[in-house]
């Protein structure tokens, strides 16, 4: 079971929306724009003297340019994979924020950057209009306007995101061409687990060590992250313990609890973010109650607020690179 970002929520003209969705998809065809996509060769000639390869999708083969110069991307994670591999996208979707970007990012990284809509419902007119020669975004996300996306330009749609993210980042450097330049950010990646997990006082002590991620959420219970997620991974990689609470998660995701049961989210090191309104969240309200100040972590001043565009949305080398200093930073201090 795959879990989406909660809080996003929007309302549309059915008929409305329908008949734009025609009206463009029409326009599209006309236009005669798109992918070519089923088996071929690895590196074919392509039009204007640019070279394609094929790569293998959620949706079957696709053929790429091997060099795109006008990359959309529709999601958190295929922005995070672009910006690791030294790519600015022309467009991206809007991920909520009030910048339309995630925060941990620099500004001269998503500066000019376009937003054609929201995640999960792009503008298919805005992104016609920057003439993309590539899209990168997930079946859980738009398997619904591939058909369209696929008439704009070649659409590289991994299966789902967040867990997992690392074989997604290979698909999305295949799709821009960029596989030594994921092999270094690997490479980079890695190394930097070692020396935290070394800077805990080794791999012995890091799983001596629980660490527990809580997520306060507008408009859903609050969860409690297993394994099978971004930051789980993450924590797996640096050997961090984990809490027996995550054995209660059915999808190896996370555990829902309400605010009587927050102490089931209690370790050694507490991790915590929050998304939305903090009081629609009840946030300040757990955080204020005797169940959480009563909770290990918090008694020892091991709680640690991070930030949940970082640690949770990001989904990505980049993001994990930050995520890797600050878990270091707070845990040997």
């Amino acid at each position: 079971m795959t879990r989406t970002l909660p809080g996003r929520r929007h309302t549309t003209n059915a008929a409305g929306a329908l008949a734009a969705a025609l009206t463009l998809s029409l326009a599209l065809t006309a236009c005669g724009s798109g992918s070519d996509s089923g088996s071929g060769s690895a590196s074919e000639g392509g039009s204007g003297g640019g070279g394609t390869h094929v790569v293998k999708t959620a949706m079957g083969d696709v053929k790429v340019p091997d060099d795109p110069k006008r990359v959309v991307v529709l999601d958190t994670a295929e922005l995070d994979s672009a910006i690791t591999l030294g790519v600015k996208p022309v467009g991206a979707t809007n991920a909520g924020t009030s910048s339309g970007f995630l925060g941990y990012l620099e500004k001269d990284q998503v500066s000019g950057i376009k937003n054609v809509g929201t995640i999960g419902t792009p503008n298919l007119e805005a992104v016609n209009e920057l003439k993309p020669d590539l899209i990168l975004s997930s079946k859980i996300r738009d398997e619904k306007n591939y058909e369209n996306l696929s008439k704009i330009a070649p659409t590289v749609l991994t299966e789902t995101t967040g867990y997992p993210w690392k074989s997604n980042f290979h698909v999305h450097a295949d799709a821009l061409g960029k596989q030594d330049e994921a092999k270094k950010a690997v490479s980079a990646y890695e190394t930097r687990v070692k020396e935290v997990t070394e800077a805990l006082g080794g791999a012995k002590k890091a799983r001596g060590t629980e660490a527990s991620v809580v997520r306060f959420i507008e408009g859903a219970d609050t969860r409690v992250y297993a394994d099978k997620n971004y930051i789980g991974t993450i924590l797996a990689d640096v050997g961090l313990g984990r809490p027996d609470v995550i054995k209660e998660a059915e999808d190896g995701f996370s555990v829902d609890v309400s605010p009587e049961q927050i102490g089931k989210g209690d370790a050694d090191v507490l991790f915590y973010s929050t998304y939305g309104d903090p009081e629609k969240a009840k946030k300040t309200e757990i955080t204020g109650s005797g169940l959480w100040k009563n909770m290990k972590a918090v008694k020892n001043d091991k709680a640690f607020e991070v930030d949940d565009e970082l640690w949770i949305q990001g989904i990505g080398y980049t993001a994990a690179g930050k995520i890797l200093d600050e878990l270091e930073a707070k845990l040997t201090r």
